[in-house]
């Protein structure tokens, strides 16, 4: 009998990718394409058609099918892993209602009215008001019934992008808990739709009954409908399994099953993680995520739009290495490392602070990037290192916010995403925290941690910590360089931990004056 495969759909922000593991963790079929990652209407807007998302998924597994001798008789079950935070409303037929609204966007709905009653009356003595008007600010339920008061009424079902691909699988309207990241009535502590009594669905108006029915990571969604099952190129019927969101399946697959063990994402969102069983805020109030270990917490710090940065750069000043790149058919990460390394650490003294979008309470509302420190000596190859160091110093004070919270220090260090392709990120990665940055031993970490789910939810492994176990590996190590470590160590303590207080009144004047950011 043929060993058993695993078809795992990685929906990302930039791409959606068709994966095909075997029961080891092997990759042996990869689908590649690329999208629009949205469009807008508006400034600040960010949003994408939901057939967009599916007809992309076809062309993914188009391509995984022609790039492999596996036969589709081989697979055993579907799994969805997605990017996180992404809303889709539908009608009572299941069709769209509008565009998706995509966890970049940045509209925000207008709140003028206080919370009333005994909720109110706490947050305003627990000085949290300001916190929950921008929860209530954020959610994109409160800017749809705001603004488009006829979609609101006709909205019969509510949906993060998981559930929308899930219930376009099986015809099931039903997601995995471990995908509900984003501003919904959700327990963060007991992973199941809030209470009734609970407070957040004063904060929106979201009612049960649009919300999906929610499985555990491992548990069945449904099955493949014939006509899924067609868009897929495998049999109809095979069971569709819950996985967990993108980042949270790039932290299984990386091999972070335990509290001591940092997984660090270098992708559009910068995040360091770790999963626990226990459920540790790593900022008050903010809530740890589903982890895709079942009844498991995610502690996350995250820099929003993290490698946005390096995107940016590229764009803006990279158009000679990516000329260069394509002349010798190689990739331009090669020649981007080349730039890194014809730098000193520390890019003589050009320091980074990565707070494109301000945040809640960390590291503020007013926050803003920054970088000093700019001599005649600084080129553009410096400020490209200076753009990496500074992401791995906030990740660095992240790692020690985790540990501060749950008492655990982090003894390994996994570096994954699409900017740990690039080797001199890692090695200013492992220089910068002063440990050894393992690298894992696939670029598909999230498509990885979905399938090793999958795998202990169809029975070949009897939980997700022994799948994880045996699926997942280290390819290499970085170690720190000791010289590079202590002038890390000492611009980190002596300068970056005291930019943010230096500039915080600055931000709040550019505020003042200009109204950004809002």
């Amino acid at each position: 009998m043929s060993q058993p495969l695993i078809l795992a759909i990685d929906q990302g922000t930039q791409s959606v990718r068709a994966l095909l593991f075997d029961a080891s963790g092997a990759l042996v079929g990869r689908g590649y394409e690329p999208i629009e990652p949205y469009f807008s209407d508006r400034p600040g807007w960010a949003e994408q058609q939901p057939d967009y998302f599916w007809d992309h998924l076809g062309k993914a597994c188009q391509s995984l099918w022609a790039s492999t001798d596996a036969r589709p008789d081989q697979v055993a079950g579907v799994t969805i892993t997605t990017q996180r935070g992404t809303v889709v409303t539908l009608d009572d037929q299941g069709q769209p209602l509008r565009p998706a609204i995509l966890w970049l966007d940045q509209r925000h709905a207008d709140i003028q009215e206080r919370l009333h009653g005994p909720w109110g009356w706490l947050f305003r003595g627990l000085r949290l008001e300001d916190t929950i008007d921008q929860f209530r600010r954020n959610a994109q339920a409160n800017w749809l019934i705001q603004n488009e008061p006829e979609n609101w009424r006709r909205t019969c079902h509510y949906l993060l992008l998981s559930g929308y691909l899930g219930y376009r699988l099986t015809g099931q309207f039903r997601d995995s808990t471990a995908a509900q990241v984003g501003y919904l009535p959700f327990d963060f502590r007991r992973h199941q739709w809030a209470g009734k009594r609970n407070f957040k669905w004063q904060l929106m108006p979201v009612r049960r009954e649009q919300l999906p029915e929610l499985v555990n990571p491992g548990e069945p969604l449904g099955e493949l409908t014939s006509e899924a099952a067609n868009h897929l190129g495998v049999p109809s019927g095979l069971p569709v399994i819950a996985a967990a969101s993108d980042k949270a399946c790039e932290v299984l697959g990386s091999g972070g099953t335990a509290p001591d063990i940092a997984c660090l994402s270098y992708g559009t969102t910068a995040t360091i993680n770790v999963s626990n069983p226990r459920y540790v805020e790593p900022v008050r109030l903010m809530p740890p995520y589903p982890s895709a270990i079942p009844g498991h917490y995610s502690t996350e710090v995250m820099i929003y739009r993290g490698y946005w940065m390096v995107s940016w750069f590229k764009r803006e000043f990279g158009l000679r290495e990516q000329r260069i790149a394509e002349q010798r058919g190689i990739q331009p990460e090669a020649l981007f490392d080349e730039l890194v390394e014809s730098v000193p650490p520390g890019s003589m003294g050009l320091m980074l602070q990565p707070y494109w979008s301000p945040g809640v309470r960390h590291p503020g509302p007013d926050a803003k990037g920054a970088m000093i420190g700019f001599g005649d000596v600084h080129t553009r190859a410096h400020i490209y290192r200076a753009i990496l160091e500074g992401l791995a110093y906030a990740l660095r004070e992240g790692k020690e916010r985790i540990e501060r919270r749950s008492g655990t220090p982090t003894r390994s260090l996994r570096v994954a995403g699409g900017g740990a392709r690039s080797n001199a990120a890692v090695q200013l990665t492992a220089d910068i925290f002063g440990m050894p940055a393992e690298r894992p031993n696939t670029a598909d970490a999230s498509g990885l941690g979905a399938a090793i789910v999958a795998a202990a939810g169809l029975g070949l492994y009897p939980s997700v910590q022994a799948a994880a176990r045996q699926m997942t590996g280290v390819a290499e190590v970085f170690e720190p360089d000791p010289a590079a470590s202590r002038l890390y160590d000492e611009l980190y303590r002596d300068v970056y931990l005291r930019m943010y207080g230096q500039l915080a009144p600055l931000y709040r004047n550019i505020r003042r004056i200009t109204g950004y950011p809002e």
